[in-house]
């Protein structure tokens, strides 16, 4: 990854308050192992809430690397967003990820306990 979108995704990080763009669990920059052993789950759980910096409008499509178009996502959401047959939009996407939050069919029992205080549950 290239610094500038390194420099983005940090603020972006920053601006959500370590929230996934879509489902608003808690996501980790630097360090995994700290991050699993404070949520009581292993490295390889952990992985799933890597931060990663999401182009909202992907870049084959046009999108640029400017703040207005990347926010930081779990790599889950990210990954997951963009193995779809039919890719969604963003908007789509994250009201698609909140019916499913809302169904407790996103993350794994065990990792909802990860989600923000103001997301959906």
């Amino acid at each position: 990854m290239c610094p500038n979108i390194s420099k983005k995704r940090l603020a972006a990080f920053n601006k959500q308050l370590g929230q996934c763009y879509y489902c608003r669990h808690l996501m980790w920059l630097t360090n995994r192992k700290e991050f699993a052993n404070k949520y009581n789950i292993s490295e390889l759980e952990a992985d799933r809430f890597r931060c990663t910096a999401e182009h909202l409008l992907a870049r084959c499509d046009g999108g640029k690397d400017d703040s207005k178009n990347i926010v930081a996502a779990c790599y889950f959401c990210n990954s997951s967003r963009h193995r779809r047959k039919v890719p969604l939009g963003p908007d789509n996407y994250k009201l698609y990820v909140i019916g499913r939050l809302k169904k407790k069919k996103w993350h794994p029992k065990k990792m909802r306990r990860l989600m923000s205080s103001t997301a959906c549950s």
